[in-house]
């Protein structure tokens, strides 16, 4: 993906670089971009990419020369230019013709991971080393002039299964450059170059020379051959290769899993007759057909129909989410239920799951700060090594030990120095992590996420819309004596639907819900909150099963106190206990007036209704707890934080969601603007704060506190400022995150102990003549797999949800 912006007149863009075989590649090409004015680069070896800052004055032209001059290859794949750009710039995520779409998957040729090159050259090599070091290893097969057949075999394998290895080091030289390649190809020339001139001008090609295999060393002085040596550390290093390939590939499974999630084409509605077309060409306005098993072409809104929509890919919630006429729906989701008409709002790169895309390939490009010392050790790694290995033979040779054993001592430390575990030893975890988080509906920004999350020690909630559900909900009806609670629920709800007002849309929907239950006075759970299930929340009702709400006439608003409406031949109020009481010169009943008093206490808000001239009825709404808050919270204090409520609610209020999810903590009637200085008011108090909200009142407080989390079922602007997105709108995700983050980062960390302390403890044995050269190529081999599959197993990590089912 390239990608350049012209704010400042600095662009971006995202360079493919090929020829890097280890992580001092990725520090020399880092090096050379960084030395043009202005520009800033990051090159990550795992994902084999660049993503480079440049001022006006420098061309993606510009970079791309450098790369190649440095001796390695740049490609920015083409974009289609914006009309309003300037000659020269592209637009973010606008593709030329032909190119792939948003979310299509990479070509097939792409997803085996397994280079034909590299796997033929490794299958051939290995077919023609194994007898080499076979009849190295065990006397007894060591026919008379074994040797001159091990060098007929040998030689195909040092010269061309080796191949790979001198162009590079030939490469690197010419640019006065030092890499792995290096360290290779002079161990196994110097090898090969060794046992030739033993075989030819030393006793090694005498009939009946024998050899066995040797821990230490395979042999000293002209006597012996390192054919088997030669031969088997290319297979060996050429086998480790090729298992990284596999395994780099598939730690980027995920993120292609996602963006493979896009729809292809669309049948878009024009001129009544439904028109399929490649998802690229469908319009922002456009209304197009959803049919069952088909996913959803672009994030949009439903028009008509119903159906239940499997959102399990980009939120990582298993069950399906009903939707019908207004509700919003997600590009990359599949229908799996009826026929949808849906008006596309976000289309192509504009879409959700291709914003996700973004935010996740550019936290695998970054690097986390715990990657530095490792590049920066990986940039002089090489040319030290190669200082080693001299020393060593120059040490070996004045201790009197013998040209074969020096010989061994030095090849063995150039073989056995791999910088390539410690290069992938970071960029791997994350590859993985944010991979397996997108999969989850939990987007990661940037790699310095992972280390924010291991030092917070206080959470901070927003409440509405991240505790609670955000909506207005009827959660209690209650009736006077002698007054049936269907008809206040049946009255109350006619007149309440004829207004825009929050609570009055909730009373509606709850009286129609409930009266097509036949369960009036019943109601609909109250999520845990306080005061349910006191007296007034079941009372009996005949019910009207299957029944709407009666139509109201003359409707009347009375600003700040209430409604009326005339409904079923009564005029019928619903508002404030006060306006009533003096509308009709009459008290509430005492059952009522006991059952408000309880709703307040517990945070609800009580409406009364009545009519010719009574007040008959009691109706309880409040902002409900999301049902799995109260887990949430619980698995946060179980990750050592300490839970926080923050809301602009009154204290009363708050206390009462606080106290259904287990939080002591509360910071209440707060204003938009006073968060920030509740968040920095925390901070200064020592605590490293976590911020979770939705709104834009949130955005600053968000950007303000050490680690933003957004709820994805929030604003923009929440989004934009926060460190992690969480798609799916469940509490529950942030515990997930977090802990994610932690096990991402505690990968990365035990991928670099293991690298570092192979390393520190490898050389000096090599060096000793304590390895083998052959046992050494193994070893280094093993290094790089190793960090490689050890991040692997981040995509076995579950979230609660999963975890709670069994999955």
């Amino acid at each position: 993906m390239s990608v350049v912006t012209h704010e400042s007149r600095v662009g971006s863009v995202e360079l493919a670089i090929g020829g890097m075989t280890c992580a001092s590649c990725a520090a020399r090409i880092e090096k050379k971009l960084n030395k043009l004015d202005g520009v800033s680069a990051t090159v990550n070896f795992a994902t084999e990419s660049a993503r480079v800052s440049f001022p006006a004055a420098v061309s993606a032209g510009d970079l791309i020369s450098v790369v190649e001059q440095a001796g390695y290859t740049a490609a920015a794949p083409a974009r289609r230019q914006a009309e309003s750009a300037e000659p020269g710039t592209a637009e973010p995520g606008a593709a030329e013709p032909g190119a792939p779409e948003p979310g299509a998957p990479e070509p097939a040729a792409a997803e085996t991971g397994e280079p034909d090159g590299l796997r033929r050259r490794l299958l051939v090599s290995a077919a023609m080393a194994v007898p080499v070091v076979v009849l190295a290893m065990v006397p007894a097969w060591q026919f008379r002039n074994w040797q001159w057949a091990a060098l007929v075999l040998a030689s195909p394998v040092a010269v061309w299964g080796a191949w790979p290895f001198h162009r590079a080091a030939l490469v690197n030289a010419r640019h006065g450059a030092a890499t792995m390649d290096t360290l290779v190809s002079v161990g196994v020339a110097a090898a090969y170059l060794w046992s030739v001139y033993a075989l030819f001008f030393g006793t090694a090609g005498q009939p009946g020379m024998r050899m066995s295999f040797a821990w230490l060393a395979p042999g000293s002085g002209s006597g012996a051959t390192y054919l088997d040596v030669a031969s088997g550390v290319t297979v060996l290093i050429l086998l480790g290769r090729y298992l990284e390939a596999r395994a780099k590939r598939r730690s980027g499974a995920a993120l292609r899993a996602l963006l493979a999630l896009g729809a292809k084409d669309v049948a878009v509605l024009r001129d009544g007759a439904e028109v399929r077309i490649p998802v690229g060409q469908l319009a922002a306005g456009e209304e197009f057909v959803v049919r069952p098993g088909e996913k959803i072409a672009a994030d949009g809104v439903v028009v008509s129909g119903g159906s239940a929509v499997d959102t399990s890919m980009l939120t990582g919630e298993p069950v399906p989410a009903e939707v019908g006429p207004g509700d919003a729906v997600t590009g990359g989701c599949v229908n799996a239920g009826g026929r949808l008409v849906v008006r596309a709002v976000r289309v192509g790169a504009d879409t959700q799951l291709a914003h996700i895309a973004r935010l996740v390939t550019e936290a695998q490009m970054g690097k986390a700060p715990v990657q530095r010392l490792a590049d920066r050790i990986s940039a002089v790694f090489v040319p030290v090594v190669i200082g080693v290995a001299v020393t060593t033979l120059a040490v070996w040779l004045a201790a009197g030990q013998g040209a074969g054993a020096a010989f061994t001592a030095a090849t063995a430390v150039l073989i056995i120095a791999c910088p390539c575990a410690m290069g992938l030893a970071t960029p791997t975890a994350i590859l993985v992590g944010t991979g397996r988080g997108a999969q989850l509906g939990i987007v990661i920004k940037g790699p310095e996420t992972l280390e924010s999350t291991r030092a917070i020690d206080t959470i901070v909630l927003d409440k509405t819309g991240t505790v609670t559900t955000g909506r207005m909900r009827l959660v209690d009806v209650a009736a006077a004596p002698g007054t049936d609670p269907a008809d206040v629920l049946r009255r109350a709800g006619a007149v309440e639907d004829a207004s825009e007002h929050p609570i009055a849309a909730a009373i509606a929907a709850g009286a129609r819900d409930r009266l097509g239950a036949g369960l009036p006075g019943a109601g609909l759970p109250d999520a845990g909150l306080p005061g349910a299930g006191l007296p007034g929340a079941g009372l009996p009702g005949a019910g009207l099963p299957g029944a709407g709400l009666p139509g109201a006439g003359q409707f009347a608003s009375h600003h700040g106190l209430g409604v009326t409406a005339l409904v079923e031949g009564h005029t019928v109020s619903v508002g404030r206990p006060g306006w009533l009481e003096s509308e009709w010169g009459t008290t509430v009943p005492a059952p009522l007036a006991v059952r408000a008093a309880q709703a307040q206490q517990a945070g609800q808000t009580a409406v009364f209704t009545g009519w010719d001239g009574q007040i008959r009825g009691l109706l309880v709404v409040a902002d409900t707890v999301k049902p799995t808050s109260a887990e949430a919270v619980g698995r946060l204090r179980a990750l050592g934080l300490r839970p926080v409520l923050l809301t602009g609610d009154n204290e009363r209020a708050a206390r009462a969601v606080a106290a259904a999810v287990g939080i002591d903590e509360v910071i209440a009637e707060v204003l938009p603007a006073g968060k920030v200085d509740a968040v920095k008011q925390l901070q200064a108090t020592g605590r490293v704060v976590a911020m979770v909200g939705d709104g834009v009142n949130d955005a600053a407080a968000l950007a303000q506190a050490d680690l933003g989390l957004a709820m994805g079922t929030g604003t923009d602007a929440a989004i934009q400022a926060s460190d992690l997105t969480l798609v799916r709108g469940d509490l529950l995700a942030v515990p997930d995150a977090i802990l994610l983050s932690r096990r991402t980062l505690a990968t990365i960390k035990g991928n670099l102990v293991w690298a570092f302390g192979y390393n520190a403890a490898a050389i000096p044995l090599a060096a000793l003549g304590f390895l083998n050269p052959l046992i050494a190529a193994a070893a280094m081999a093993f290094s790089s797999v190793f960090v490689v599959t050890n991040s692997l197993r981040l995509r076995r990590f579950q979230p609660a949800l999963a975890q709670a089912s069994g999955r």
